[in-house]
């Protein structure tokens, strides 16, 4: 038994049982020598059936299934990982993370002080690594009892409050001196040193510091009865389930147009806007509004985008955090509350609708592109009918590129069905890994749709798929290349060396090397009879969608087009 190792345990017990005052149910490790006293206890945790501990030995992908699990349990999730690169290959998750206010708490082992810097092996600068992304940095010393086991306390506290109160990551790097083993199990938790907060210790429950959070209701508009007599559309970004409910009604009420985009997980009043808005002589008259209240963020569509752009008339904004958000740099009103706040203290007046085009126009979309996708099983298709491939009460994750766009542009989502994405960078790194955490984390069925490209960025993180016992289906679109830069005006030959970058890889062999079922259905109706069987395993299926390279940014292109040259009387 070595003391050094005992009091290392000891102090890391101090740390974890802080985080699960703070609501951590999950902890993500990666393997590694330097991290073992956070390790074993992490594990202590599970056994005592307070936590549950998951393992993957690549840390990038191993950040990203943490927020998968954060994303779909909005609960704090913390990674622990040792020293090293192993940290800095969070970063990407950490940004998204940040940018998505995402509960994650990294965990990084380190060098003591007195070994960085001096030629140590492993041995990197990992104090303020994420830069500005977490809400709240904590530089732990290497334990030593001279330093108060209160203090270690109400420290992780603090940093973990101040997440609690804004969401977004919290870093904690903890040196541990050698030797990192041969622990005394029997001395970790009766050590003098943990006198001070011994009770603190014996109660699961109890926080060192109870902070009584206060937030003031969000107050009515000073010329509210003004403004909800006037033209007003309502833009849904990316929302949280729970607070699109009532937002349809309201809009609707008041008469006003409402915008939605897939992110919202709201009925769509106006769905297609993507493409309707391309017309400019209903763009312009969209643009007559009096008022534009948008509810949320990172809004997909490149036309719902420039119309926010190029509105000049009363813009609100309400968002429960407090970013600033303002890319089109919009005189602006800015609430600072959840939809369905801020819709409890605006009731509306009922008025008749002020604009008929934009309605007239969505709902000849919908037999349009009916008719222009047709039937076949391609890129296009999947996305305008994403609603028949879903199950009942599940999970959709949606990768980044042209099929999220695809998504919000054709196709009209199951009321309240619960749609995630990584929009906060929008990166296509970690997709396959988030769509692991978002099933691990929830239990339910899960869908997720995820391009070529990201799925070979993310290889190493189909191993996370067969910790996964309960029906998920991982569509991989491939279409030989990133075909979302079809949309570009580049020379044909660079785009495809250099934007596109085609291959002619397939991923049938990928799923058997990791054991996971595979189907490449190429009809509907074949894809009807995998998915029926893909449901009925406890278990990752992967379907491979095989589509010719051009198809689904061509028809894109084309329906843009064709509704942009519309007459509309």
């Amino acid at each position: 038994m070595n003391a050094t190792s005992t009091f290392n345990r000891t102090w890391a017990r101090v740390v974890l049982n802080a985080l699960i005052r703070y609501g951590v149910k999950h902890f993500c490790i990666a393997p590694g020598s330097r991290s073992t006293p956070l390790t074993l206890e992490a594990l202590a945790l599970q056994q005592q059936r307070v936590a549950q501990c998951h393992s993957h030995f690549d840390e990038r992908g191993l950040g990203f299934f943490a927020l998968g699990i954060a994303k779909a349990t909005n609960d704090p999730v913390a990674l622990i990982v040792t020293s090293g690169t192993a940290v800095a290959n969070l970063y990407p998750a950490i940004i998204e993370a940040s940018l998505n206010h995402h509960k994650l708490i990294v965990l990084s082992a380190d060098r003591p002080p007195e070994m960085i810097g001096c030629g140590v092996n492993q041995a990197i600068d990992q104090q303020g690594i994420f830069a500005k992304y977490p809400v709240a940095n904590l530089n732990l010393p290497k334990p030593s009892r001279d330093y108060a086991a209160s203090w270690l306390v109400s420290s992780v506290e603090q940093a973990c409050s101040t997440q609690q109160q804004k969401g977004g990551v919290v870093h904690i790097n903890a040196p541990f001196a050698e030797p990192l083993y041969e622990a005394d199990e029997q001395a970790i938790g009766i050590d003098p040193w943990l006198k001070a907060v011994q009770s603190w210790l014996s109660n699961p429950q109890a926080k060192w510091i109870d902070n009584q959070a206060t937030q003031s209701d969000v107050l009515m508009h000073a010329n509210w009865d003004y403004w909800r007599t006037k033209k007003g559309v309502v833009v849904v970004g990316k929302l949280p389930l729970e607070q699109g409910v009532g937002i349809k009604a309201w809009a609707e009420t008041l008469g006003w147009c409402l915008i939605s985009d897939v992110q919202s997980c709201i009925e769509a009043s106006l769905p297609y806007a993507d493409i309707w808005l391309s017309n400019n002589i209903v763009r312009q008259r969209l643009l007559n509004a009096d008022i534009v209240v948008q509810f949320g963020t990172q809004i997909v569509s490149k036309r719902v985008n420039q119309f926010l752009e190029a509105f000049q008339g009363e813009f609100w904004q309400v968002d429960q955090y407090q970013d600033y958000l303002n890319p089109f740099a919009h005189r602006q009103t800015r609430f600072v509350a959840q939809a369905h706040h801020f819709l409890r203290v605006h009731p509306p007046l009922r008025n008749k609708p002020w604009l008929l085009e934009p309605l007239a126009l969505s709902q000849f979309c919908a037999g349009f592109i009916e008719n222009q996708v047709g039937g076949n099983l391609n890129e296009a298709s999947l996305a305008r009918n994403i609603q028949d491939v879903l199950a009942q009460n599940g999970n959709l994750f949606i990768g980044n590129s042209l099929f999220v766009r695809l998504v919000d542009a054709l196709s009209t989502l199951p009321v309240g069905y619960n749609v995630l994405t990584n929009r906060g960078a929008s990166g296509i790194d970690g997709l396959v890994a988030t769509i692991a955490g978002v099933a691990r984390g929830t239990g339910l069925p899960t869908v997720g749709v995820i391009g070529d490209v990201s799925a070979l960025h993310d290889l190493s993180s189909f191993a996370l798929l067969r910790q996964i016992t309960h029906p998920t289906i991982l569509f991989v679109v491939n279409n030989s290349g990133g075909a979302i830069f079809d949309m570009l005006p580049v020379d044909n030959a660079a785009k495809d060396e250099f934007y596109r970058t085609a291959h002619s890889f397939d991923f049938a062999q990928i799923a058997a090397m990791f054991g996971l079922d595979y189907a490449c259905p190429f009809t509907w109706a074949d894809l009807k009879i995998k998915l029926k069987q893909a449901y009925g395993r406890k278990g990752v299926t992967v379907v491979e969608i095989k589509v010719n390279p051009h198809d689904g940014s061509n028809l894109y292109k084309s329906l843009i087009k064709q509704i942009s040259q519309a007459e509309i009387a």
